[in-house]
């Protein structure tokens, strides 16, 4: 059986496994990741290859960067938050490593995985959310994953929702990721407990009285414990959420709409929400199928597996 190596490059962590042909990770390795400094990144992965290497026979490897990649797939042409510009990480890797090295987007890896051997293994089109610190997209259409004509296609978080609205970290006003993350969401609870609003009082209470403390995973702790405040905020992240799907879907007719990112750890206090304000903002519904949108199933492991796949292919 192929074994390929997958590796997801964060801001603060490097994760590396190996993966066979049914998607199933036989071993992961972590390491601290040196952001600031290209080429301690490129070692950093190239020593994580090198170690699963001893003990698996590796054919190839996939690296998910969180960045535009271009559309060789060979040259992330910026990563925001990891010192890439214009870097062949294709040619640094493969010179490390002795391998055939495939780069690909983070978001387009964990598509790739989640369709291939996670919530949309039944479908042929996908549109994939990923709902975190920002938003992510990936498109699989017809079996393939669509890249653009450049490669830097389903960029979903940066569409504008809002005119002039709040600004984003891309230097736009209103971007959809502004108003359907993780940082959305916990914007928006902390202004709720700084108004003083009685219905915020039990985050506030969760977060020992102190704003900075009050974060995603707490919002969603308190939501699933019954805190209508808590429960409330992530209903609004969801309608943000399902408004823009039903845009994307709008153009994108997907299959199947699957909703990851460490967000969608909140279930169905946010997939209910967001299915109720897809639905109800879709064109044509009752005459048309309505996309199904399920939640992720391969975790923050989607990317890694995604990417060693793709670099089967």
């Amino acid at each position: 059986m192929s074994l390929a190596c997958g590796i997801d490059v964060g801001g603060t962590k490097i994760a590396g496994g190996v993966v066979d042909e049914d998607g199933t990770i036989l071993e992961e390795l972590r390491v601290e990741s040196p952001a600031t400094n290209a080429d301690a990144i490129e070692e950093a992965i190239a020593g994580l290859v090198t170690e699963l290497r001893s003990r698996h026979e590796i054919e190839t490897v996939g690296v998910g960067a969180a960045g535009y990649v271009d559309k060789a797939r060979a040259v992330v042409l910026f990563a925001p938050n990891v010192a890439w510009r214009n870097e062949d990480l294709k040619a640094e890797l493969e010179k490390r490593c002795d391998l055939p090295v495939v780069i690909e987007n983070d978001a387009n890896a964990a598509a790739w995985g989640e369709f291939a051997f996670g919530a949309a293994h039944d479908a042929e089109d996908l549109l994939a959310v990923t709902v975190g610190t920002g938003v992510g997209g990936g498109l699989v259409l017809d079996g393939e994953l669509y890249r653009g004509a450049n490669g830097v296609g389903a960029e979903i978080g940066h569409m504008r929702v809002v005119p002039n609205g709040i600004l984003c970290g891309c230097g736009k006003h209103g971007c959809f990721e502004q108003y359907a993350s993780g940082t959305a969401l916990v914007r928006e609870a902390r202004a709720l407990a700084l108004s003083g609003a009685q219905i915020a009082q039990g985050m506030l209470q969760r977060a020992g009285g102190e704003l900075g403390k009050i974060t995603g995973p707490l919002i969603t702790e308190a939501a699933q414990a019954g805190d209508q405040g808590a429960i409330q905020q992530l209903a609004e992240l969801g309608r943000w959420l399902g408004e823009g799907i039903a845009s994307l879907t709008e153009i994108l007719d997907p299959e199947v709409v699957v909703i990851g990112g460490g967000v969608s750890e909140a279930d169905e206090l946010l997939l209910g929400p967001t299915r109720e304000a897809f639905s109800g903002q879709l064109v044509g519904r009752g005459f048309r199928p309505i996309p199904e949108i399920r939640r992720a199933t391969l975790g923050n492991r989607a990317g890694l597996i995604g990417a060693a796949d793709l670099s089967r292919r």
